[in-house]
């Protein structure tokens, strides 16, 4: 039973123990049993998820909601919008709608996204509304980034990253201590010295995409951070764009997509003709 409840359903370690402590946690066939039982051809197998407490302060706010069942919201994060509450932006992050949101409609999961988008990357996010949700998640996710002048064709940047000398902040590549990371890319369009891109992530490092196009000699546009121009836009020009989630726990497989927001196509007008 331990390895379907791993392997099969892709429990967590952390996720199956919590189960195992859970009284009724495990039943097979009605009845409580234990993960090293064997489990029958034809057996029925429940699991039942502790209860939670928790509250997050809900603060009234559009929430841009693209998919919601039992298990998941899939929701289009606008620009400037920090998935948790940080100094600044104490009462406006994704946490606090989305607490709203559950408040409004009798529900009271966790907040548990999946990911992490940075605060003026916009786009597709997914959040768990329970843990097994959460463990037994896959997700593969397509990034639309506008870069500073041109490229062609498609390439891949394998180029550990770590904190700059001095930042607490800023990244750079092959700094001391620095950890792999992957990234793929494919040149979409070239319109008015920029190009658009579509790329996707093996790794899930802190400014992954703006840190290796910058080490590339092509930062996001809007990414001042890293070099990039704000002539055009105020924020790294990064989106979200596609998400396929599944799981096989909850039998669940859905590529869902967010189009362009506002911000983006007033300044590269050309990306509503891709």
């Amino acid at each position: 039973m331990k390895d379907f409840l791993r392997r099969q359903l892709g429990l967590s370690a952390r996720a199956l123990a919590e189960l195992k402590r859970l009284e009724g946690g495990l039943t097979l066939n009605g009845k409580p049993c234990r993960s090293v039982d064997p489990l029958p051809a034809g057996g029925v197998l429940e699991l039942r998820l502790p209860a939670e407490n928790v509250f997050y302060e809900p603060v009234a706010g559009p929430l841009s909601i693209l998919y919601e069942d039992e298990d998941y919201l899939i929701v289009d994060k606008p620009p400037g919008m920090p998935i948790h509450p940080s100094p600044g932006h104490d009462r406006d992050s994704l946490l606090n709608r989305v607490a709203y949101y559950y408040g409004k409609t009798g529900q009271t999961p966790a907040f548990r996204p999946l990911y992490r988008l940075d605060r003026d990357t916009s786009g597709l996010v997914a959040v768990g509304k329970h843990r097994l949700a959460v463990s037994s998640a896959q997700q593969e996710k397509t990034y639309l980034a506008v870069c500073e002048g041109f490229l062609s064709g498609c390439g891949t940047v394998d180029v550990p990253i770590g904190l700059e000398v001095g930042s607490k902040i800023k990244r750079c590549c092959g700094a001391e201590g620095a950890q792999p990371a992957v990234t793929h890319w494919r040149a979409i369009a070239q319109r008015e010295g920029h190009t658009l891109l579509e790329l996707r992530l093996e790794t899930g490092r802190t400014h992954q995409i703006r840190v290796h196009m910058a080490f590339l000699g092509h930062p996001l546009a809007g990414d001042d951070l890293y070099g990039g121009s704000c002539t055009r836009i105020a924020r790294q020009a990064l989106h979200c764009g596609r998400l396929l989630l599944s799981s096989r726990a909850l039998q669940v497989s859905r590529l869902f997509s967010a189009p362009f927001p506002g911000d983006l196509l007033q300044s590269f007008p050309w990306l509503s003709t891709i």
